[in-house]
């Protein structure tokens, strides 16, 4: 079956695009922008997870966050701006939602759901990675 139509415009509209990238990216834009109006919060999150020098981490989380998003938003070297954002998810998921060692059931619930969704999150840059290298 045929894609219709005006979807099939829709899909094919850079516009269309760089609002999905930007929709994608925007836990990772706005808390990156998040991070530097609020410094002092950021560096008391990474020092709660034990990731020293809090400085330097955050520093690198700001310009993963912020410069992995651009990449994908503006199409240019988008697999690297995913890459980037991807690993970054895949670990900062296993240091923050490792709810195989929570005891409470509701509690590892929510933790196990959060983890699955931020690996969701890592399959949906990659398809950004795969559509926005076929658009350039």
């Amino acid at each position: 079956m045929n894609t219709p139509a005006p979807i099939a415009r829709l899909l094919d509209d850079n516009r269309f695009a760089v609002l999905a990238a930007t929709l994608l990216t925007l836990p990772y834009w706005t808390s990156g922008i998040a991070k530097l109006t609020d410094l002092p919060g950021a560096l008391g999150e990474a020092r709660h997870f034990g990731l020293e020098p809090a400085m330097l981490t955050v520093a690198a989380t700001i310009l993963v966050q912020i410069g992995g998003s651009l990449l994908i938003i503006l199409g240019r070297q988008a697999w690297l701006g995913a890459g980037a954002l991807g690993v970054f998810t895949a670990i900062a998921t296993l240091i923050a939602h490792p709810f195989w060692q929570v005891a409470d059931p509701m509690t590892r619930f929510h933790e196990r759901n959060t983890f699955l969704e931020h690996i969701g999150l890592i399959g949906g840059l990659m398809l950004a990675a795969i559509l926005r290298d076929r658009k350039a």
